[in-house]
């Protein structure tokens, strides 16, 4: 009995996870520091790497996004307690125009790693939203 108790008591305890996991891009302060406008886009990538995420529109934004997260047990969701985005702008040369990082202080947290999957169905439509007004019930 002990035994079995010891164990359930040990699996229990092994769910408990009090470390902080890094996520995405982890920032070197020292290569950042050798970033300056007017660098060379060839010369960011092979100092900083390749970026997170990269702008749709023209690719003239690289992104570096680090997270730090917290999942004090393994069937709860991570909780993001730390955040770090790099901007780096380029000009139409590909050229640094502006280096901007931002933390979690500076808005809302950047989802670069969505764990839902969006389904259908829970919208109402107008046909819907008709007979639902005229009390026709729900279809």
């Amino acid at each position: 009995m002990r035994l079995v108790l010891g164990a359930a008591l040990g699996l229990g305890l092994s769910a408990c996870n009090t470390e902080a996991q890094n996520r995405g891009y982890v920032l070197d302060e020292n290569l950042l520091s050798q970033l300056k406008v007017g660098t060379d886009a060839q010369k960011v990538l092979s100092t900083m790497g390749t970026p997170s995420t990269v702008s749709t529109v023209g690719n003239q934004t690289w992104y570096y996004i680090s997270q730090k997260t917290s999942q004090p047990l393994q069937f709860m969701n991570p909780t993001v307690i730390d955040q770090r985005v790099l901007v780096v702008n380029f000009n139409k040369g590909m050229k640094v125009e502006k280096i901007a990082s931002y933390g979690m202080q500076d808005g809302v947290v950047f989802d670069f790693i969505s764990r839902t999957t969006p389904t259908g169905g829970n919208e109402l439509s107008v046909v819907r939203q008709l007979l639902r007004a005229t009390g026709q019930g729900v279809i």
